[in-house]
């Protein structure tokens, strides 16, 4: 595997360190904080008719949800 070298300050040496868990590297540690994604990279990828149509969607889909648990728990008793 190919390696880089580069420069941090103390402070932010520090504050990667006490990431750090037991057996981990520095790169596992900056792969795990960095490798997730924010929800907040999502915001405004969908148009307002888009974002209207998933809710709709999701409205209809937890109806239908909720229905067949109703029916499930009917047939149960």
């Amino acid at each position: 595997m190919a390696t880089k070298t580069i420069s941090i300050t103390e402070e932010a040496y520090e504050r990667l360190k006490a990431k750090k868990e037991n057996n981990e590297s520095f790169t596992d540690v900056i792969n795990r904080v960095i490798g997730k994604r924010s929800l907040l990279e999502l915001a405004g990828i969908l148009s307002e008719e888009e974002a209207d149509q998933l809710e709709k969607h999701i409205k209809e889909r937890r109806a239908a949800s909720r229905r067949r648990s109703d029916r499930i728990r009917e047939m149960l008793r």
